[in-house]
């Protein structure tokens, strides 16, 4: 009799490494209990589309997040190179506007209709995790913080995008008010007592899971730990208790 599969965490492992060797390794410790792994600018300018095939060579669904933000036109042409087999999701700026998220969204159906294996979804940033109420006031944006994502994430949904990324203080808001169906994916996540680094926006997995986030992206904070698959283990086991 074959052993049942492993549950896994509603999590996306982010590869913020230089080297495919290093994402391997990675990959290796944790493949078994993660959703998904991230492939972010840090891993992606050293190691180009190569990384991402790695990641869906060995089975996993890979989180392309490259947070495009350029004219329409610049976008639409990335987004449709990016919108592959294996890619599960696909990131861009909010703040590039409805022209540049609509462009975008359509090369993303345009893509997966051409090639019905990729089912890629295309997830709006809202505002980044390390930025706070001053920053956005530096910036010159005259909302508050929950103001400005749910504003970005409005626009973002009206004009084609499949879902949102927005910090764990903002999900139960965003939930309230756009309702179950955008996927909603949560960077800024730390366990008890973990340092919070350069994010300003953060929640431990369980509250943000409370909210309503459909994944949380872990990296640092999950790297750091002393057992990571421990850790992994036991919030799998917290979300299904929790869903049964």
């Amino acid at each position: 009799m074959s052993a049942a599969p492993p549950v896994r965490a509603p999590v996306i492992a982010a590869l913020d490494v230089d080297t495919r060797a290093e994402a391997a390794a990675v990959m290796d410790r944790l493949g078994a209990l993660v959703h998904l792994f991230k492939i972010g600018l840090q891993l992606y300018t050293r190691e180009g589309w190569t990384a991402v095939e790695d990641v869906i060579e060995r089975g996993h669904g890979a989180f392309v997040d490259l947070k495009l933000h350029d004219i329409p036109n610049t976008v639409q042409r990335a987004a449709a190179n990016l919108t592959r087999p294996g890619v599960r999701f696909l990131t861009l700026h909010a703040s590039g506007g409805s022209d540049m998220i609509a462009a975008a969204a359509d090369a993303v159906r345009e893509a997966r209709a051409r090639d019905p294996r990729a089912q890629t979804k295309l997830l709006a940033v809202t505002v980044l995790t390390s930025l706070d109420d001053t920053d956005l006031r530096e910036i010159g944006v005259d909302h508050t913080m929950p103001g400005q994502v749910l504003n970005l994430a409005r626009l973002a949904l009206r004009a084609g995008a499949d879902g949102l990324v927005a910090s764990p203080r903002e999900v139960a808001l965003l939930r309230r008010e756009l309702g179950r169906d955008p996927v909603i994916v949560t960077p800024g996540v730390r366990f008890d007592g973990g340092a919070a680094h350069d994010q300003k926006r953060v929640m431990s997995p369980a509250a943000a899971l409370h909210k309503n986030s459909n994944f949380l992206v872990m990296g640092r904070s999950l790297f750091e730990a002393t057992d990571p698959g421990a850790l992994l283990r036991a919030l799998a086991e917290e979300t299904a208790s929790s869903e049964r």
